[in-house]
């Protein structure tokens, strides 16, 4: 015999084309069933769809920083307002197929080998002079059924966002950009500029950058947030106070939501000469 589950599939399947009086008493099922079930695969559907974006945002996270452990994807999200349990995020990390990068020891065969420079602020994060201490970082922010990434530097004197690029791509062209942005108005020799230890920031092409406008590159130590807690807490008011308020459907909504929100541009005072 077909269960009651088949039974009241059937029947939303025919609903648009019969009656329901008809469909129950054919189907020897009660309406106060029917319903009970329809509300229960609502609830379901849900729950999935819940899941579906909580995966994303985990598939985003990863994007970013993918050396978070399941512990640490549940402490970012939990920035993003994603109330989870650890079980569930460890769980989701397993189907979706990622996990911490973890860097082996290897025999040296010729590959490029990262640049891990000092951490040089030490979490002193005030600045008595104008662009003489920077930190920067990259967050992703949800435009439509994608993600866009923002790279931003800011500057410790003031807390003022002094550069910025928003891209579709999490690579290093991304910071490139950023800092190009910031280095056409601006003298950067001497000049601190502190980030987390992701692959753009310790690469070799990014560290010859800063050689080559006499920078002192600076990085927080593997597994220590707190060593960049000022730009993590910058990206936590940009997205409380704008871009979780209106759902952006494209990149250029969200530029628009960042230009809109924050003065992203370098004070003529504050620039070197």
């Amino acid at each position: 015999m077909t269960s009651k589950a088949a039974r009241f599939q059937i029947i939303e399947d025919l609903r648009a084309r019969h009656g329901l009086v008809w469909l129950l008493k054919l189907a020897a099922v009660s309406r106060s069933g029917y319903y009970k079930w329809r509300k229960s695969l609502a609830a379901a559907n849900e729950r999935r769809h819940k899941e579906q974006e909580l995966e994303s945002h985990m598939l985003a996270i990863h994007r970013v920083h993918p050396y978070f452990g399941y512990l640490r994807m549940t402490v970012a999200l939990r920035r993003e307002g994603l109330r989870v349990n650890h079980k569930k995020v460890y769980r989701l990390m397993k189907q979706l197929g990622i996990c911490s990068v973890i860097r082996k020891k290897r025999r040296f065969f010729g590959k490029q080998a990262s640049v891990v420079n000092p951490n040089r602020p030490e979490r002193q994060f005030r600045a008595d002079i104008p662009l003489t201490k920077l930190v920067t970082d990259i967050t992703y922010i949800r435009a439509g059924e994608h993600f866009v990434y923002l790279s931003v530097i800011q500057d410790l004197y003031n807390n003022e966002i002094v550069a910025w690029y928003l891209s579709e791509r999490n690579d290093l062209a991304l910071v490139h950009e950023t800092l190009d942005r910031l280095r056409q108005h601006v003298d950067l020799s001497g000049v601190i500029l502190h980030s987390d230890q992701g692959f753009q920031y310790t690469s070799k092409p990014f560290n010859r950058k800063l050689n080559q406008l006499g920078m002192l590159g600076s990085h927080s130590r593997r597994g220590n947030c707190l060593d960049n807690a000022c730009i993590e807490s910058f990206f936590s008011h940009l997205k409380t106070e704008k871009i979780y308020f209106k759902k952006a459907a494209n990149k250029a909504e969200v530029e628009q939501q960042v230009s809109d929100t924050y003065c992203f541009t370098t004070k003529t005072d504050f620039r070197k000469n």
